[in-house]
Order: C-alpha cells, then structure tokens, then sequence
C-alpha cells in the first residue's frame, strides 16, 4: 500500500499517546473479526454494539475519518436487519477502511 493511502492517527506524533495507538491499531483484526462473526451468527445486537464502540474507539483514537463508515455499518445493522446484503458491504467497507490505519505518525508531522 503506499504512503499516500495510508489513514494515520491524529494523535500518533503525541509521546504520551503513541503507544496507545500503536496497541489500538494491533487490536483493529479482533475487533473486525468479532464484527464478522456477529454478522456471520446473526448477533446483530452485537454487532451493533461492537459497531458502535468501534465508532468511538476509531475517533477517541485520531481516526475521524474512519468513524463513518462505523457509524453506517451501526446504523445498517440496527435499523435495516433484515437486509444482509447492505450490512456486509458495510462491514466490508469498514474493513477495507481499516486496512488503511497506520500507528505511524504521518510523513512530515513528527515532533522534534
């Protein structure tokens, strides 16, 4: 993938912080893997759920941009359950967008 695709953390040139978006980036595949699997069970409640923590979690953690596409896959498995088709493309859309992250400061912006 190169540079200018990547999707960096708002917050990974913070010292104090950047540990913490480093092991919140690791965790992205569970998180996403919970998300299929709810799917894939029929969980919506936890997915919904999960979706939603995730939206938080992706904007406390400087990946605004990313909490859209959390926010659309929260609100499809809520308010449309019965349209699996539109759920997985959010989930996949979700995925795809979090393939992106990096716990890597962007080029240019490290502190001194």
């Amino acid at each position: 993938m190169n540079e200018s695709s990547r999707i960096h953390s708002a917050l990974a040139d913070d010292e104090m912080m950047v540990e913490l978006v480093s092991t919140f980036v690791a965790e992205i595949p569970n998180r996403l893997e919970v998300v299929q699997r709810s799917f894939d069970e029929g969980d919506l409640e936890l997915l919904n759920r999960t979706a939603h923590q995730l939206k938080g979690a992706l904007g406390s953690y400087g990946f605004r941009e990313l909490t859209e596409p959390a926010r659309r896959l929260e609100i499809s498995s809520r308010e449309t359950p019965d349209d699996s088709e539109a759920i997985q493309r959010d989930i996949d859309e979700l995925r795809k967008q979090c393939a992106r992250i990096s716990a890597e400061p962007a080029p240019g912006t490290r502190s001194a």
